[in-house]
């Protein structure tokens, strides 16, 4: 009797992850949406988190609060073995567990439904509040956050909340790709900077500089990386 086994893929590598966002069609309005955050997305999930698959107790936090469009997120997710790649041809369609909007009760990995935006940055702040209360010290809490989600409320609210409760294992991720209707003086990470936040502002698409600015020593406050992303990805 023989039997056959399925070969072992080689590792996903960046260059595979347009190959992976090609196969979910559906919500191509969302397109841009998703190819602005997929360098940092990788760039998180390669060289940053402290996140596998079994999800254990002390690990980092990943938020997407940027939720519109989040192929690029199922994309990275499945390259790095939370999900089959299959699964990706399923997107959108009835009864798949990858809707236009992640589902923390369906998808592997997903920490927070979202979608609606400005609730990420709250949560964020939620989740670093109760990590801290349960003597859970390593673990970093990230939320990747879209420039335009920055008119809403209740972010605000957050940043000027975080640093004054000393938060400093809260990092954010914004993606500036100048859609915000709101123009913020010194840029928008002078808002975070009046607060006492820690700033820096990168190359949205280069994977050195992210990493660098992302695994910068502690600074015992709360982190904004500003990924400045000027055109969007080419997926061809």
């Amino acid at each position: 009797m023989t039997t056959t086994t399925r070969p072992v893929r080689a590792p996903y590598r960046f260059a595979d992850l347009p190959a992976l966002m090609a196969r979910m069609t559906g919500d191509e309005k969302h397109a841009l949406a998703a190819s602005s955050t997929l360098d940092v997305l990788w760039v998180l999930y390669d060289r940053v988190l402290r996140v596998t698959p079994d999800l254990a107790e002390d690990r980092d936090r990943f938020y997407l609060s940027k939720g519109h469009g989040p192929m690029a997120y199922y994309a990275v997710l499945a390259a790095k073995g939370f999900l089959d790649p299959d699964e990706l041809d399923t997107f959108g369609s009835f009864r798949s567990r990858l809707g236009h909007h992640p589902d923390r009760m369906l998808v592997p990995g997903v920490e927070i439904s979202s979608g609606s935006l400005g609730h990420g940055l709250p949560l964020a702040v939620g989740t670093a509040l109760g990590l801290r209360a349960r003597g859970l010290d390593e673990p970093r809490v990230w939320v990747l956050l879209g420039d335009g989600e920055l008119d809403e409320g209740s972010n605000h609210e957050a940043i000027a909340y975080a640093a004054r409760a000393g938060l400093d294992r809260l990092r954010v991720v914004v993606i500036d790709n100048h859609s915000a209707t709101q123009g913020w003086p010194g840029g928008l990470e002078a808002r975070f900077a009046v607060e006492g936040w820690a700033t820096a502002r990168v190359d949205g698409r280069d994977h050195a500089a992210l990493a660098a600015a992302m695994n910068a020593p502690e600074s015992g406050r709360p982190t904004v990386v500003v990924a400045d992303v000027d055109e969007p990805f080419d997926h061809h």
